[in-house]
């Protein structure tokens, strides 16, 4: 068909490869043809008769080979270096020089002088951290870049200043674990990073007020870490630590145990002798109280060990709660039969 004038300029049709060309060998014409590329060579040649049928084929074929890291022995088939770290600022296009010999260990070493500043520096150490950090926690990815992110805004902005890099890092995760619905405990901070339970609530203070000031604001959101305005978020609460006690204990049936504790923890609220305990001690004894109740029981010294807290605190929260739980056990709440008459009494 040809191709029609379209306001007096006529167009050339879109170049389309004829798929129903076949490339035969003229002397064997064997079909199938039987044929090799030998890119080493660039030639294609019939392996019957060893004619060259074409030459200066292109190899079309991944480049899977690397030049770093080569006296290391390492298979890394990457084409291409790292990509860019959207947490650092400048192009980041710099050349690396290897870190082997005498004479490369001295340039490397002044290369590192000339092109890598402080600021840099820093942040790179506090992304390490944070992210060690994290890992060893089980907070996920998505708590580790939004902490990261956290971390450079404070950064970029100056705040903070006096506070050691440690506590600012356990700020920032404390807030991201929150800001990402998988939350964290100072106590839980202070034993991972070694900071002061006291020092790690002022840092949080500072950073909530500082986020709020910034409005959660665009560029937190350009970032893609929270996908709305930052909001303060209440205190940890039982109802929020019981999943994550219920997968630490091992239980055979951990949903369901999760769904009872969750619900007792929920309805504890309402009773007056747990009124300002620690949620750590009433998500655990809520815990012991619905693993009686599944029909998994568990000590009370092995929930005080997942709970961080001590067995005698786990047996007192429970203690107040078993003496209401006429009040929060109900029909309403609790639709299933459950075996309320085997409660332990401690």
């Amino acid at each position: 068909m040809s191709a029609m004038p379209i306001d007096g300029v006529v167009k050339a049709p879109e170049y389309k490869e004829d798929l129903n060309n076949i490339i035969m060998c003229s002397d064997c014409k064997e079909f199938p043809p039987n044929l090799i590329e030998e890119f080493s060579s660039g030639d294609m040649v019939c392996t019957t008769c060893g004619l060259v049928v074409g030459d200066r084929i292109i190899d079309t074929r991944s480049e899977w080979r690397t030049f770093s890291n080569d006296d290391q022995g390492n298979d890394d088939p990457s084409r291409v270096g790292d990509g860019p770290n959207l947490m650092i600022d400048g192009d980041q296009l710099q050349t690396t020089i290897a870190f082997d010999g005498k004479n490369a260990k001295n340039l490397s070493h002044l290369q590192n002088k000339i092109t890598q500043d402080k600021g840099s520096k820093v942040l790179l150490q506090a992304y390490r951290d944070i992210q060690s950090l994290t890992d060893s926690i089980g907070c996920g990815s998505q708590a580790s870049n939004a902490a990261k992110h956290i971390f450079k805004l404070v950064e970029d902005n100056k705040a903070l200043k006096g506070k050691s890099q440690e506590a600012v890092i356990a700020g920032c995760i404390f807030v991201a674990c929150r800001q990402t619905n998988v939350p964290r405990t100072f106590r839980e901070l202070h034993s991972l990073t070694k900071v002061s339970k006291k020092e790690i609530g002022r840092v949080f203070k500072q950073l909530e007020s500082f986020l709020q000031k910034m409005g959660g604001e665009a560029e937190v959101v350009k970032a893609s870490v929270f996908n709305q305005q930052y909001q303060s978020k209440g205190s940890t609460s039982a109802v929020d630590l019981c999943a994550r006690y219920c997968s630490n204990l091992r239980f055979n049936n951990p949903v369901g145990v999760e769904h009872v504790a969750t619900r007792l923890a929920a309805a504890s609220a309402t009773l007056a002798d747990l009124a300002g305990r620690s949620p750590l001690s009433v998500a655990a004894a809520c815990i012991y109280m619905a693993s009686h109740l599944v029909g998994e029981p568990r000590s009370s010294k092995e929930i005080s060990v997942v709970a961080g807290v001590s067995d005698g605190t786990v047996k007192t929260a429970y203690r107040y709660l078993y003496s209401g739980k006429d009040d929060i056990i109900t029909k309403q709440l609790f639709p299933e039969d459950l075996p309320v008459s085997k409660l332990p009494n401690n």
